[in-house]
């Protein structure tokens, strides 16, 4: 059966202060990007689809996209903030797309198998897209949907230089996904760490929990709960400049009116990224490493 690989890259960067999609940290030149496309190849996936804006796409084909046809088929969909359902107009003020619910719809015209979803800027790891691939072989699509997504510790996905954005994950016996919080604050603290609440008060956290990265498995039946999900969620947020439609709040809504359910994936692998400049030493270092330990050659193209 066919998989397809959509990568969230439409972000803006803002705290990064660049196009961080596209900034090298392998030996050759590479990306976080160019080692989850590479990933993904040998899996077993046979299409990915970047969801990119309009205003990156000729850099982003140039740096990105035309060195992966060599491997995988390569499509393009845009996430754009006036992209709305009939009937909904874009407000003046409002900056950013509308989230990474937004950004997954966006590439229903590209997608009509079994899809994985990642973000652009973050480095999962070899095993994390076998796990994905094993899994979305298995699975099929019906009324009640079955999805997956890949786990991994929140103190190992923290940031020393600011705060981050995680869906923290509460589980049920058997390894499904029971609730998803996305908490959009969350730095280090001396106990592990803590979340900044929306009345400004710090609520501490243990570090050892279950976080979302946005390494998700769906099927094609995602695609309807999104569009009818994006519009109720348009009808109450549409004049507030700030809000976004995430993700993990889609999967939380599906979860409790029982219509979906999530095995949790829980990956091996470290994961690691590059949030804030300072955070790019690290990810360098640690790529160094996996070239030196055989996991990948120092040159992927």
């Amino acid at each position: 059966m066919e998989l397809a690989l959509v990568v969230l890259a439409a972000g803006m960067g803002s705290r990064y202060g660049g196009l961080k999609q596209i900034d090298p940290v392998g030996p050759s030149g590479e990306s976080i990007m160019d080692y989850s496309i590479y990933d993904a190849a040998r899996a077993g996936f046979d299409k990915v689809v970047f969801v990119i804006r309009h205003d990156i796409e000729a850099d982003f084909k140039r740096v990105i996209g035309e060195k992966y046809k060599s491997i995988i088929k390569v499509e393009y969909a845009f996430q754009e903030k006036a992209k709305l359902p009939k009937g909904f107009i874009c407000p003046e003020d409002r900056v950013k797309p509308w989230g990474t619910g937004h950004a997954i719809l966006m590439a229903r015209e590209q997608v009509r198998c079994a899809f994985a979803v990642i973000n652009a800027d973050d480095f999962y790891g070899k095993r994390s897209f076998d796990l994905l691939a094993s899994y979305l072989r298995e699975t099929g699509d019906a009324d009640f949907c079955n999805y997956c997504m890949t786990g991994f510790i929140l103190r190992n996905t923290l940031s020393a230089f600011g705060y981050v954005s995680r869906g923290v994950c509460t589980k049920d016996k058997d390894n499904y996904l029971s609730k998803v919080e996305e908490l959009t604050h969350i730095e280090p603290s001396e106990n592990g760490a803590k979340y900044q609440k929306e009345d400004g008060e710090y609520e501490a956290l243990i570090g050892n929990e279950v976080v979302s990265m946005n390494m998700w498995g769906f099927t094609e039946s995602i695609f309807g709960h999104l569009e009818n999900m994006f519009a109720d969620f348009l009808k109450s947020n549409i004049s507030n400049s700030k809000s976004e439609f995430y993700i993990p709040s889609v999967v939380d809504t599906l979860i409790n009116q029982d219509k979906a359910k999530v095995k949790i994936l829980e990956s091996p692998e470290r994961w690691f990224g590059i949030t804030y400049k300072e955070d790019k030493p690290e990810v360098v270092g640690r790529i160094k490493s996996l070239i030196e330990c055989g996991i990948y050659p120092s040159k992927l193209y």
